[in-house]
């Protein structure tokens, strides 16, 4: 079991800060279709955007994953990307469930030039610090690990394409995800490289902020074991984010690192 400790409000501020214009930006996959009941097409975009599901700014997917109901790899094309989004077919022609992963790795390093304080990104940490000024002073590296998810399913559900990698922050899907009804409670389990998670935050926001006042979000705590349940209000798309940070880096030039599970579900009427 892994508790978060402490200042992940800190490195989430960092990140948001250095990867995105404004903190009230999302990270998210929307496919076109999550159950189907004959083999198809389904259309999947990629977006960064203030309003959850409405396309703004294109997310790249050079590390997407499409996992079959088998556990081996799915038939993925036209990944193509484009000014507000980024977009891709995949196939559904086994029997299943397909979990669909953008999982993007990277550093961000802040410094300061004359006092005043700078930030870059980018997939090369040696890279990224070798094109530091000359003058940079109180630089900081930070190691990233964003996990964008979603799933669909040809005919009836299973999880075998749906196990945890254990690397990063992810969720073991104890009720699945193409289960979920109006009124009735999942059960997930938050998993840290493949360990139970307590005490990390996850954050929901239902589908469709253009048309309301509010964002109608909530958020739930994993307990000792990792455990969210999670009552859904209404049918309807969901976008859910935790995050988490610790000193476990697979870079040694960096400091600390910070990971993020960005999900998207479809919740269907009683």
């Amino acid at each position: 079991m892994i508790r978060v400790r402490f200042h992940q409000a800190a490195l989430a501020a960092l990140v948001l800060a250095t990867a995105l214009p404004a903190q009230a930006h999302k990270l998210w996959l929307l496919p076109s279709h999550t159950t189907v009941s004959e083999p198809q097409w389904i259309t999947v975009d990629a977006s960064i955007s203030n309003e959850i599901f409405g396309f703004e700014r294109a997310y790249p997917v050079d590390g997407l994953q499409v996992t079959g109901p088998d556990g081996k790899p799915a038939t993925v094309d036209n990944a193509t990307k484009m000014h507000t989004r980024s977009v891709f077919d995949v196939q559904l022609e086994q029997e299943g469930s397909y979990r669909i992963s953008v999982a993007q790795p990277g550093y961000f390093v802040s410094y300061k030039v004359d006092g005043e304080r700078q930030r870059s990104r980018g997939k090369d940490a040696d890279k990224l610090l070798a094109e530091l000024p000359k003058d940079a002073t109180d630089v900081k590296l930070l190691e990233v690990l964003n996990r964008l998810e979603t799933y669909a399913t040809l005919g009836a559900p299973n999880k075998t394409g749906l196990k945890p990698t254990g690397k990063g922050l992810e969720l073991e899907l104890l009720t699945h995800p193409n289960d979920l009804y109006a009124g009735e409670t999942a059960q997930w389990k938050l998993l840290l490289d493949g360990k139970a998670a307590a005490g990390i935050k996850v954050e929901l926001v239902p589908g469709g902020t253009r048309y309301r006042d509010s964002q109608e979000n909530w958020s739930v705590t994993s307990d000792d074991k990792g455990i969210v349940n999670i009552q859904w209000p209404a049918a309807g798309r969901y976008f859910l984010e935790a995050g988490t940070g610790d000193k476990n880096v697979s870079n040694p030039k960096a400091a600390e690192r910070y990971l993020q599970y960005l999900g998207t579900v479809e919740v269907l009427p009683m």
